[in-house]
């Protein structure tokens, strides 16, 4: 893909200019690869948080920039912006192990009704995400990041779900989805936790 990242005009040139080297090389590799997919050395890279904080600014500033840039942009300028951006989602799919991006690129995926995208992200939450952050989504006032979140969540095991009983922030959410365990899944150890929860609260321990 041929590219001047200064004809997408002078907020995609800051963001790009503003990459670390590390970061800007993760894109270049998986812009020349050419795929729907970035290729295997990419993703075998350890896990980089600032990297992941970059491409979300640089994925932000590409998608506002397409959005606006119809009549600005040539027909091929606005094509390779939007493979750009497209690659951009796909290296932080691939990698991305902060819930804020998570939600992002849900919430982008369910924007464009990209539902293959969509079924990856929600494959890798319980693979990358700490349960913790994964309670953090089961927050959001989104509901499809609400639903995945706690569609993760309800295969975890029951043991990880106990421990989160303890944190009064996440209490709630690891509560209801013991709930869903004992009924729709039929677990007898979260239905003995959720009889257990409701007798202490009973008898006021």
């Amino acid at each position: 893909m041929n590219i001047t990242i200064e004809d997408f005009g002078v907020q995609v040139a800051a963001a790009w200019q503003g990459l670390r080297s590390t970061t800007r090389d993760l894109m270049e590799k998986a812009l020349t690869a050419n795929a729907a997919r970035p290729v295997a050395p990419v993703r075998a890279l350890p896990y980089d948080a600032r990297a992941d904080w970059e491409l979300s600014g640089l994925l932000t500033v590409l998608d506002a920039r397409a959005s606006e840039a119809r009549e600005s942009l040539s027909s091929e300028q606005s094509t390779n912006l939007e493979k750009m951006a497209e690659t951009c989602a796909t290296v932080l799919s691939d990698r991305t192990q902060s819930a804020e991006v998570f939600a992002q690129l849900v919430e982008r995926a369910h924007d464009r009704r990209d539902y293959a995208r969509i079924d990856v992200l929600a494959d890798a939450l319980a693979k990358r995400l700490a349960p913790a952050e994964i309670c953090e989504l089961a927050r959001s006032g989104n509901v499809v990041i609400r639903a995945l979140a706690h569609e993760s969540l309800v295969t975890a095991p029951t043991s990880v779900l106990v421990g989160l009983l303890r944190d009064p922030v996440d209490a709630a959410i690891a509560r209801d989805v013991l709930e869903r365990q004992a009924v729709d899944y039929d677990s007898e150890e979260a239905r003995q936790i959720v009889n257990y929860l409701e007798q202490s609260e009973l008898s006021g321990e």
